[in-house]
């Protein structure tokens, strides 16, 4: 789509600007190129010195499926918490923008708590705290608290990402709603736009455009620190790796194994995270 664009565009183009664009384009190409031979020795590098030191690359195949299997709980770990995150991140935001103090207070406090602590703290919070503080409450009266504060593993971790990468993005959420005009807001309410209104139609649309990059980012950050639910049990990637690793004496295969699919699967997200940045700049230019 892009080379028909450029094509149609160069039929009005004079002809030196036609040999600055060619020029351009070969500079690309070469760049191209010689990008993808650096890579690609960095790869023989890599394999070589693996070589050396012994790998037992059967082994690895071997386990591969077993160990995929994990990237399921990884996904799905991840895709829940990022849907909270958003969710808590706009509220955050929300009440950090908001002029009344009780809500502002609340959510400076939430995001300040959750920045002040480790995200590994947080996750021992959820699984292991959480009952002792359903079984206090119990001893003051209330049943059944106990029981309901008892979360298994894969929601505790859930849980403890969404919040955790909540308190981050509400900041980012708050930043991208700040970066619009003053007079866009101004203009909605000359309309007759009512605050809400004024929010969901023409700020927020227009946010998104800044938030959305780091958002994207913050995702590909949350399929790595999924790996902090294994410590709960969960089968996921890195569990699974040292599980087998530690059984067979060969934790070297397993955890090189496991870090080059975590490598993987964020390569493949941030080639998606670039082609959103490029539809969105370009709807940008349109505008």
């Amino acid at each position: 789509m892009e080379a028909e664009t450029l094509q149609q565009g160069k039929a009005g183009i004079p002809g030196e600007a036609k040999k600055v664009l060619k020029q351009i384009e070969a500079r690309k190409a070469r760049y191209r190129r010689k990008l993808i031979v650096s890579f690609s020795m960095l790869i023989l590098f890599m394999t070589a010195t693996l070589v050396v030191l012994g790998l037992d690359f059967k082994f690895m195949l071997k386990w591969l499926p077993f160990i995929l299997e994990g990237g399921g709980y990884t996904l799905l770990v991840a895709s829940l918490a990022i849907t909270l995150a958003c969710f808590l991140a706009v509220i955050g935001a929300l009440g950090r923008l908001s002029k009344n103090p009780v809500l502002n207070s609340i959510a400076t406090a939430y995001v300040s708590l959750i920045r002040g602590t480790p995200l590994l703290v947080q996750v021992y919070m959820w699984y292991l705290a959480l009952p002792q503080i359903g079984k206090s409450l119990e001893e003051l009266g209330i049943t059944g608290v106990q029981r309901l504060l008892t979360l298994p593993a894969v929601p505790a971790g859930i849980l403890a990402l969404g919040v955790c990468y909540g308190a981050y993005m509400t900041e980012t959420v708050r930043a991208g709603i700040q970066s619009i005009k003053i007079g866009q807001t101004e203009a909605a309410k000359a309309l007759g736009m009512t605050n809400t209104q004024t929010m969901k139609r023409v700020i927020f649309p227009q946010a998104l455009m800044v938030i959305i990059p780091p958002v994207s980012n913050d995702f590909i950050a949350m399929i790595k620190d999924s790996s902090l639910v294994s410590l709960m049990g969960v089968w996921e990637l890195s569990y699974r790796a040292i599980k087998i690793g530690r059984r067979y004496f060969q934790s070297l295969e397993m955890l090189i194994l496991v870090a080059l699919i975590y490598w993987v699967m964020c390569a493949l997200l941030q080639l998606v995270q670039e082609k959103i940045e490029t539809y969105m700049a370009r709807g940008d230019r349109r505008t």
